[in-house]
């Protein structure tokens, strides 16, 4: 049979594949790194991502591998808990979305707030400056977010009179610009994508100039793959794994799925099937887990790439995992040239892109109270810690969306002789009675009332009884008892 025939795209989806590699690379070791644990595990999720994951259907086009925006929790979750405990956090994570797509709750992810989602990133990448500012000047960085953000200050001090670090950190600022300046370069120079570029530039620098920086360890991929032992499976028994279990899902789930939603909006092939790919994001998850890898999600930057580079098909992305899982086999010892502060500008690059900072802007012109959700958000993840910023997000949400939702209207119409008429019209809830009963009471209690109920689209227990309550209170004073006009029956 023609292979063009069975693979018409196999050009374009080949072509695109080896981009997705050159973009995946650095940054799975990168993320590794920045997440405390061996480099090669940022890897094997890599090649989970592509040839597991790859195969499956949901977003034909996304690309899933290690995120930064699991960098934080899973730092955290690997200084809580040591490092055999990550394989079951992750697997465990996985089987949560597994069953959480055959439930078909995959949509459901889509009605979380956009401004609790941006502001869930942009506090993670705040947090992921700040770490990786500390290895970049080869120093170790403080455990919570808060710590890194107010000990920057002092160690930009220390790292002033230290020559090996202020080599270090022209190492990583020199990344960095490399990053920011291929993007104005030719488009023929552009094939090579720019993280790769710099990473590259940078070690050929350290080692040109013999700089004296920290390079990335290299265990090799067999000696790196942990299957969590029977007794690492009793961790789960400990309610706060629980709550980093449920973090890891709901945060991964929630990226991947607004991950899905903006590779939509940059091609014109198939949509995605939102709870088939949160079955297939489970399904890498559990399968990463068994390694004692890293939890995947798709990841924004090389789903874009995937596009952008001309790929027609998910073969682009599996074939991406081929070459991961070649070079780690083939070339593992490239690795433990690529200096540490290079890494560290990557992610400080990536943190950056995370920030969203002409959205929030314009979201503050247009919605001042979604900017302050996102704003509050990204600062309670600084402050305490990824979870629980993410709930105070949420919580903020839902109760701007109850009290937007409780809008309610109170209309008086004096004539100056007989009955005073007031209107209600709206949502009375709990959340609006002081006010409704504010306006009551202040109307005089020597005339009769005609209370209009009929305009109110929602009456709750709570404003119920307490306009009875009111009523029986101004019909005590001995002149005529109030009229209630009561709203239609649902």
């Amino acid at each position: 049979m023609d292979h063009r025939k069975k693979f018409p795209h196999l050009r374009q989806d080949f072509a695109a594949s080896l981009v997705v590699f050159l973009v995946a690379l650095p940054l799975c070791v990168g993320v590794a790194v920045a997440s405390g644990v061996p480099a090669e595990l940022g890897l094997i999720t890599g090649i989970v991502g592509g040839l597991v994951t790859g195969m499956m259907r949901g977003s034909s086009l996304q690309v899933s591998g290690p995120a930064a925006g699991l960098t934080v929790l899973v730092f955290e979750a690997v200084q809580e808990f040591g490092l055999p405990a990550l394989g079951v956090i992750v697997l465990a994570s996985g089987l949560l979305q597994l069953a959480m797509g055959f439930l078909k709750l995959g949509r459901w992810f889509r009605a979380i707030s956009v401004s609790v989602v941006e502001g869930m990133l942009a506090g993670i990448g705040l947090v992921i400056i700040a770490g990786q500012l500390y290895a970049a000047a080869g120093m170790k960085a403080p455990t919570s977010g808060l710590g890194k953000v107010v000990g920057l200050p002092q160690a930009l001090v220390d790292a002033a009179g230290s020559g090996t670090a202020l080599a270090s950190l022209a190492l990583g600022a020199g990344t960095i610009a490399v990053m920011v300046v291929w993007k104005r370069l030719p488009k023929a120079v552009r094939t090579v994508p720019g993280a790769l570029a710099a990473v590259v530039l940078a070690t050929l620098a350290s080692l040109a100039f013999a700089m004296p920086v920290d390079t990335v360890e290299v265990q090799g991929l067999a000696g790196s793959i942990h299957l969590p032992g029977l007794d690492a499976f009793g961790e789960l028994a400990d309610v706060s794994v629980l709550g980093t279990v449920l973090a890891f899902t709901l945060i991964a789930s929630a990226e991947s799925l607004f991950s899905a939603a903006a590779v939509d909006r940059l091609h014109n092939g198939p949509r995605t099937e939102y709870d088939k790919e949160l079955i297939a994001q489970g399904t890498g998850n559990a399968v990463s887990g068994l390694l004692g890898a890293l939890p995947m999600t798709a990841v924004i930057v090389r789903s874009s790439a995937n596009v952008q580079a001309g790929a027609q098909s998910k073969a682009s992305r599996v074939l991406h995992g081929v070459w991961l899982l070649l070079f780690a086999a083939l070339l593992p010892f490239a690795l433990a040239l690529i200096p540490i502060p290079a890494l560290a500008g990557i992610l400080v690059h990536a943190g950056w892109k995370l920030i969203p900072l002409r959205a929030t802007a314009t979201l503050w012109r247009e919605h001042w109270g979604e900017a302050l959700i996102l704003m509050v958000t990204a600062v309670a993840i600084v402050a305490v810690n990824m979870f629980e910023g993410v709930l105070i997000g949420l919580a903020l949400s839902v109760a701007k969306t109850a009290w937007e939702a409780s809008h309610i209207r109170l209309e008086v119409i004096d004539k100056g002789a007989g009955p005073i008429e007031v209107f209600l019209t709206g949502n009375a809830t709990f959340l609006r009675l002081p006010k409704i009963l504010d306006s009551l009471e202040a109307l005089p209690q020597d005339r009769p009332i005609r209370l209009n109920l009929t305009g109110l689209h929602h009456l709750d227990h709570a404003c119920r009884t307490a306009l009875e309550n009111w009523s029986v209170r101004h019909s005590a004073a001995g002149i005529e008892p109030v009229k209630v006009t009561e709203p239609p029956s649902p």
